[in-house]
C-alpha cells in the first residue's frame, strides 16, 4: 500500500509540474517532446501500479501484458485527442464564444465515448487473459488511475470565463 501511495504521489507531482509550467507565463512552455516524456513516465508508473496491485501469476502475466500494451496504445491515441482539445481550449480561452464552446464540448463528449468504447472492446480480451473476476479488478485499478490523472488535469484547467 505504501508503494501505491508513493507512486500516486509521483503522478500528482508529474502533473503538478506540467501544469505549473504551463500556468506560469514566465516558465518555458512544454514542448511536444516534453509532453511525450511525461507521458512515458506516467505509463511506466501505471505499469508499476498495475503489476504491484494485481500480483500476476506467471501465466496471467504472459497473457495480460500483450493485451495491455495494445490497450495502452489505444488509450494514448484517445489521449492525443484529449491533449489537442486542451491545447485548443488554452489557445481560445480568452476569445471563447458559444460556437467554439459547443464544438469543444462535443469533442469532449466524443472523447469520453471513445474511452468507454475502448473499455468495452477490450473487456473480452482481458477476461480471456485473466478471467472475469481478475479482469474486473484490473478495470478497477485502471479506472482509479484514470480518475486520479483526470482530477489532476481538471484541477489545473480553469473554468470557462
Amino acid at each position: 500500500m505504501r508503494m501505491l501511495q508513493t507512486i500516486i504521489a509521483s503522478f500528482a507531482l508529474l502533473i503538478a509540474v506540467a501544469s505549473a509550467q504551463t500556468a506560469n507565463v514566465s516558465a518555458k512552455p512544454l514542448t511536444d517532446s516534453d509532453i511525450q516524456l511525461l507521458r512515458s513516465d506516467v505509463q511506466a508508473d501505471k505499469n508499476t501500479i498495475i503489476a504491484h496491485t494485481m500480483q500476476f501469476s506467471d501465466a496471467e502475466s504472459t497473457a495480460f501484458w500483450p493485451v495491455y500494451r495494445d490497450y495502452a496504445r489505444d488509450q494514448q491515441a484517445i489521449g492525443d485527442q484529449r491533449l489537442q482539445l486542451i491545447k485548443d481550449y488554452a489557445q481560445n480561452y480568452d476569445s471563447l464564444d458559444d460556437a467554439k464552446a459547443k464544438d469543444m464540448m462535443q469533442r469532449a463528449i466524443n472523447i469520453d465515448q471513445k474511452n468507454l468504447s475502448l473499455r468495452q472492446d477490450y473487456w473480452p480480451k482481458f477476461t480471456k487473459a485473466l478471467g472475469a473476476k481478475r479482469a474486473a479488478k484490473f478495470y478497477q485499478v485502471d479506472n482509479r488511475i484514470t480518475l486520479l490523472i483526470n482530477l489532476e488535469l481538471t484541477s489545473a484547467i480553469p473554468l470557462i470565463p
